[in-house]
């Protein structure tokens, strides 16, 4: 695959994690989009399709801890994801069944989602903390290197949501399953090709525990911060789709404002290296979560304007992709060496997975009672909290 204009090329060895990022991501940007939207062509109200999309992010409460459990005292990350990716191949075949033969209900489609997610949910820890390993120096997580590995991630998913945005304009949603399928056989091969070294470092000796850590103030608020910074970002990913549909816009317009906020994503993951260092990377996730409060704000109260809804897209450059990657700078600095699975399988939990459990259910009722609007300004109010529990950070580690 060609780099984009600007990138520079991941180094030798890193080339199989961009591979995994580009896949994985493209697989998010084409399910999580359009899943609310073909849950809705199925006969599901607002409140199922809550549900439904919360089991994504209640697999997320267990799935990842097990396997950065496993990943972290066994060493065998390359083959556990290997492993993961091809359980959650094997249990999205059961999407080829609905509707023609099976009746699609809230419990089956809910099975089949939860065997799907419960696997391929754990694979992104690990590969963050395989990554991270690679790319870490003496100073820390080297953002640069690791921006121009993460750009990939959002390739893939801005080039999903673009041509799947087109594809369902014009043939509808029927192919859904079909395309489920052939991506995470996709990203089965390519975990196939992830380098042995991917396993992890010191592996000849016992894993370290990891409540030390936890005891930490810093550590605590992080992920208070984290926890109510993710779940305003459920109602983005949950139901932005379908609160564009009940204004009116076309599938097409959906598709093209996904692809809005992971094309900044792009420019910032491979600039950031020259901006992240000009001030310490907790000032940052102050900032990124006041922006997000006026984002979801600005979404909410002027979700009729397009103009206002691109520009709302755009600040995805620091609500989304800032954040993250000074996540996984703290994470990396917290839970190193032989922590690494576990303190990314944390994130995963206490930041997309309980976050994304509440959110998909309060979402789905909130935007049935009052339409979903009042999803996007209770983002706004979540984001201003996610700011206060990161000034704490802020002030602890100053």
């Amino acid at each position: 695959m060609a780099a984009p204009a600007g990138a520079s090329a991941p180094s030798q060895g890193l080339w199989s994690f961009a591979a995994l990022t580009a896949v994985y991501f493209g697989f998010i940007g084409y399910f999580n989009p359009y899943l609310p939207l073909w849950l809705k062509e199925l006969g599901f109200g607002s409140l199922a399709i809550g549900l439904l999309t919360a089991v994504q992010s209640l697999t997320r409460v267990m799935a990842p801890y097990s396997w950065g459990w496993l990943s972290d005292h066994t060493g065998r990350r390359a083959l556990l994801m290997r492993w993961a990716a091809s359980l959650g191949l094997a249990s999205s075949l059961g999407l080829l069944l609905m509707p023609q033969w099976v009746s699609p209900t809230v419990g089956i489609v809910g099975v089949v989602l939860f065997l799907m997610f419960f696997n391929t949910s754990a694979m992104m820890p690990m590969a963050e903390a395989a990554l991270a390993q690679r790319v870490t120096n003496p100073q820390g997580l080297d953002v640069a290197r690791y921006g121009r590995v993460r750009v990939w991630g959002s390739v893939g998913f801005i080039v999903t949501v673009l041509v799947f945005g087109f594809v369902f304009e014009r043939f509808g949603l029927s192919w859904f399953a079909v395309g489920t399928v052939a991506l995470l056989g996709a990203l089965v091969a390519v975990c196939w090709r992830l380098p042995s070294g991917t396993d992890g470092e010191h592996m000849g000796e016992p894993a370290p525990p990891l409540a030390p850590v936890l005891a930490r103030p810093a550590v605590r608020w992080f992920f208070v911060s984290v926890f109510f910074m993710i779940l305003a970002h459920v109602g983005l990913y949950a139901f932005f789709s379908l609160y564009l549909d009940e204004l009116g816009y076309s599938k097409r317009v959906v598709g093209v404002l996904w692809a809005v906020s992971v094309a900044v994503e792009i420019v910032w993951f491979l600039v950031q290296g020259r901006w992240l260092v000009r001030w310490p990377l907790t000032w940052w996730m102050v900032g990124v979560c006041a922006v997000a409060a006026l984002r979801f704000g600005a979404t909410a109260a002027f979700g009729a304007s397009l103009a206002v809804l691109v520009l709302a897209q755009v600040s995805h450059a620091l609500t989304f992709a800032t954040h993250h990657t000074v996540c996984i700078a703290f994470i990396n600095r917290h839970f190193a060496d032989r922590l690494r699975g576990r303190g990314q399988a944390l994130y995963s939990v206490l930041g997309y997975g309980l976050p994304g459990v509440v959110g998909g259910v309060a979402g789905g009722a909130l935007g049935e009672a009052w339409g979903f609007a009042s999803v996007f300004w209770a983002a706004a109010a979540m984001a201003m909290l996610a700011a206060l529990a990161a000034w704490r950070v802020a002030q602890i580690e100053r």
